[in-house]
């Protein structure tokens, strides 16, 4: 592939990447279906963190309304690189 076709995530914002999005409260496993698939994993500390692949910055921003339509604070947005999710280090 030549370096200009490839596709630089930190550069394009319709491209999937994978976020971590923590929240304020406890969600319970059961929410994924209403996440559209991101896994759902109470912490001890009280939050919940979201996380998996997001198509593209729409549906980010729909997921974001959903935590606002539940009224759980937002603590962070975090896109995470591929590796990362894997255990490597940045």
């Amino acid at each position: 592939m030549a370096k200009e076709d490839r596709i630089n995530l930190e550069t394009d914002p319709d491209q999937p990447r994978i976020y971590r999005i923590r929240v304020k409260g406890h969600l319970g496993r059961e929410w994924t279906d209403w996440f559209e698939g991101l896994t759902v994993t109470p912490q001890e500390d009280g939050d919940t963190v979201l996380a998996g692949s997001v198509p593209d910055q729409a549906a980010l921003h729909g997921l974001l309304k959903k935590v606002r339509d539940l009224g759980l604070p937002l603590v962070s947005v975090c896109p995470v690189r591929p590796e990362n999710e894997e255990g490597h280090k940045e």
